[in-house]
C-alpha cells in the first residue's frame, strides 16, 4: 500500500465518546442523562440494567430499549437503530454487561473454549476478540454523541514487603470491561459515592485533572464547545436502511428509480444523481413527499440507470 502525503493537521467537528466509571450508587445513569441533556435534544438509552434508566423518566426526556441478552451483536444492533433514528446522544448503560453479562464476551469465550480441543482457553480468544473489536468499532464510528457507563471493581496487586513477604495491596477501581478499552474514549472519569467525577483521561484540555461535583449541563457545555471548535462536520447522508425504505415506498407508488430521483430533486431543489446523496437532515422531507405523492413521472432523461 502506497503511503499518502502528509498534510497540515486541522481540528474538525467530532462526536463525543465519554465513559463514566463507578460502583453501584455513584450516579452513573443520572449523571449520563444530565450530561446528555446538555449535548442534544434527542436522547436514546440502551438499558442493560433491567430498565433502571426509566426511573428518571419524570426528570429527563429520552427513549429507551431494554436488553435482556448482552452479546456484542445485541449492542451493535441497538446502536445502529439509534443511528438510523438520528438521535443526538446515545447512552449505553452499561457497557460492562457486554463483557460479563448473559451472552457477553466472557460467556462467549467459555463456550468457544469448550469447543476447542482440550478446552484451550487461550486460543478461544481468537474467536471472541474479533466480535468485541467490531463492537468497539461500531461505538467509535457511530455519528452521534455517545456516553457509556461502566461498573467498577476493586483492583488488587501482589507485592513483596521489606521482609520479602507477599502482601496484597488495593490499587484502586478498575472498569469491568476489556483492559485498555478506556483508551478508545475522549474522556474517562471515575464517579464516587458522593457523585463526584474525577477525570482520569481526557483529550479536552479544559477538563485536564478536573474534579466535578454532580457532573451535568456545565460539563456538557465545556465538551460541546471543544467538540464544535473546528471545521464544520460533513453532511451525513442516509443509511442503507433508509435507502431501502425510500425505494420500498417508491415501488408502492409505482415509481422507477429515475422517478424517485426526480422527486427528490424537485422536493429539495437539488441535482442529485441518486437518492443515496440525500442528507440525513433532508430525509424526513423526502419521506413526507413520498407519502403525499399519488403518482409522479420524471421528465424523460437522456440516460437512466435503474439503480438506487
Amino acid at each position: 500500500m502506497a503511503i499518502k502525503q502528509f498534510k497540515k493537521a486541522t481540528k474538525q467537528f467530532s462526536y463525543l465518546r465519554l465513559a463514566l466509571v463507578g460502583p453501584a450508587g455513584s450516579g452513573k445513569t443520572y449523571s449520563s442523562l444530565r450530561i446528555a441533556q446538555g449535548l442534544g435534544a434527542r436522547i436514546a438509552v440502551i438499558d442493560s440494567e433491567r430498565g433502571s434508566a426509566s426511573k428518571y423518566a419524570d426528570t429527563f426526556a429520552f427513549d429507551t430499549v431494554v436488553l435482556d441478552s448482552f452479546s456484542p451483536q445485541d449492542y451493535m444492533e441497538a446502536i445502529q437503530i439509534a443511528v438510523d433514528a438520528h438521535y443526538d446522544v446515545l447512552i449505553i448503560d452499561s457497557l460492562s454487561h457486554a463483557w460479563v453479562g448473559k451472552g457477553g464476551v466472557l460467556e462467549m469465550h467459555d463456550a468457544a473454549a469448550a469447543q476447542e480441543k482440550g478446552g484451550n482457553s487461550y486460543t478461544a480468544w481468537r474467536v471472541v476478540t474479533p466480535e468485541h473489536n467490531r463492537l468497539v468499532d461500531t461505538i467509535l464510528q457511530a455519528p452521534l454523541h455517545l456516553i457509556a457507563t461502566l461498573r467498577s471493581k476493586i483492583e488488587y496487586v501482589q507485592e513483596k514487603d521489606e521482609r520479602g513477604k507477599t502482601v496484597i495491596r488495593k490499587v484502586g477501581l478498575q472498569p469491568i470491561q476489556r483492559e485498555g478499552l478506556d483508551f478508545e474514549f475522549d474522556v474517562v472519569g471515575d464517579l464516587d459515592q458522593m457523585n463526584r467525577l474525577v477525570v482520569t483521561k481526557t483529550r479536552c484540555p479544559a477538563l485536564a485533572q478536573a474534579v466535578i461535583r454532580q457532573p451535568g449541563e456545565d460539563m456538557a457545555r465545556t465538551l460541546k464547545a471543544w467538540l464544535t471548535d473546528g471545521a464544520p462536520q460533513p453532511p451525513q447522508t442516509v443509511t442503507e436502511a433508509q435507502v431501502k425504505e425510500l425505494w420500498q415506498m417508491a415501488q408502492a407508488h409505482s415509481l422507477s428509480v429515475s422517478d424517485l430521483t426526480a422527486l427528490v430533486n424537485q422536493t429539495l431543489q437539488t441535482q442529485y444523481a441518486s437518492p443515496r446523496e440525500v442528507s440525513a437532515t433532508d430525509y424526513p422531507r423526502v419521506i413526507a413527499a413520498l407519502q403525499a405523492a399519488k403518482s409522479f413521472q420524471s421528465p424523460p432523461p437522456e440516460a437512466v440507470t435503474e439503480s438506487v
